[in-house]
């Protein structure tokens, strides 16, 4: 197993760059298990010890496929998984944020995962129905009981992150936070750094966009999520994708692809930054991990910025239905 440079996500210590499974279930088209699980090993291989995944990704499946792909290799992996949507999908959004559930939720993780504990524990999106402080009370029961380790949010605001640090230490917020989704920098990444909170960015590649790889939305299999997300659609598109010729060239004079520029820059946004790029293919694991060698100027991280200005970006992240669930 490859050593790499490891961060702080509060006192849990990881590879600064970690693997995000969702893709390899859920949400981005068809998928093979096989390929999967060898990507998975392949990323513990290169020392790419944090894998995460949920509840909801594939109802489930994508925790199934974790739990095998790790069975004889556990002790190399920090496991993060979340909860809170209570739902199944295309059904209604129900977030559950209630004591019961939260144990409940749990419990079924960790039969799904075959561990008798999670390392990170995360709750999916706040319920907006249940005080902050009932869920990460009952979250933080299940570290008494040896069941969990450490406890995250995710897309939780500012306010929302105070308070429940109050309850018990807070170790990671993973949310969106790429070039193209940069909300969370005005008042959310601030109180993190402030309270010792690591930042775990998903889609930190713009789920794939920001790669290069994709030049027209008719390049996504029928039924793959971006299909119906405003920024992959239209005019949107069209807009957006000029950003990313900006930085093809911006990368072609480093020697790197746009997508490793893309996430060196989520990387140089603290010591408490852990990016979970996702992928089923070990090409791009591996193209991935490599980025973390790329050391960026302030003159650079300047021009990369000026590429791909912050009010350039076209179109939401999710639609309106899913919007409500962010920053809770």
């Amino acid at each position: 197993m490859t050593a790499l440079p490891t961060r702080h996500l509060g006192e849990l210590t990881v590879a600064a760059q970690g693997l995000g499974c969702m893709g390899m279930s859920h949400g981005y088209g068809s998928s093979d298990d096989e390929t999967s699980v060898a990507t998975l090993h392949r990323a513990l291989d290169l020392g790419v010890n944090l894998l995460d995944t949920s509840d909801f990704y594939g109802a489930g499946t994508n925790e199934e496929l974790i739990g095998r792909a790790i069975a004889d290799r556990r002790e190399q992996v920090v496991l993060a998984t979340k909860f809170g949507f209570a739902n199944k999908l295309g059904e209604p959004t129900l977030i559950r944020g209630d004591a019961a559930y939260v144990r409940q939720a749990c419990e079924a993780s960790l039969r799904r995962l075959g561990t008798d504990h999670i390392d990170l524990y995360y709750q999916h999106r706040v319920d907006p129905q249940v005080p902050i402080e009932e869920t990460v009370g009952a979250m933080a029961e299940l570290v008494a009981e040896g069941k969990v380790r450490h406890l995250g949010l995710s897309e939780a605001s500012a306010e929302t992150i105070r308070r429940a640090h109050a309850v018990h230490p807070i170790s990671a917020l993973q949310s969106e936070w790429s070039l193209w989704t940069r909300d969370l920098e005005d008042e959310i990444a601030p109180v993190c750094r402030e309270l010792g909170i690591g930042v775990v960015p998903f889609s930190p590649l713009g789920r794939g966009f920001l790669t290069g790889r994709y030049t027209s939305p008719d390049a996504m299999e029928e039924g793959d999520a971006r299909r119906s997300m405003p920024r992959w659609a239209g005019d949107n598109f069209d807009r957006n994708l000029a950003i990313v010729e900006r930085l093809n060239e911006l990368a072609e004079r480093r020697g790197v692809t746009a997508g490793q520029l893309a996430l060196a820059w989520v990387q140089h946004r603290g010591d408490n930054v852990v990016p979970i790029p996702g992928t089923r293919r070990q090409k791009y694991l591996e193209e991935n991990v490599a980025a973390l060698s790329i050391s960026l100027t302030s003159e650079e991280l300047a021009d990369i910025e000026a590429a791909a200005p912050r009010d350039r970006i076209a179109g939401a992240r999710y639609d309106d239905g899913a919007l409500a669930f962010v920053n809770g």
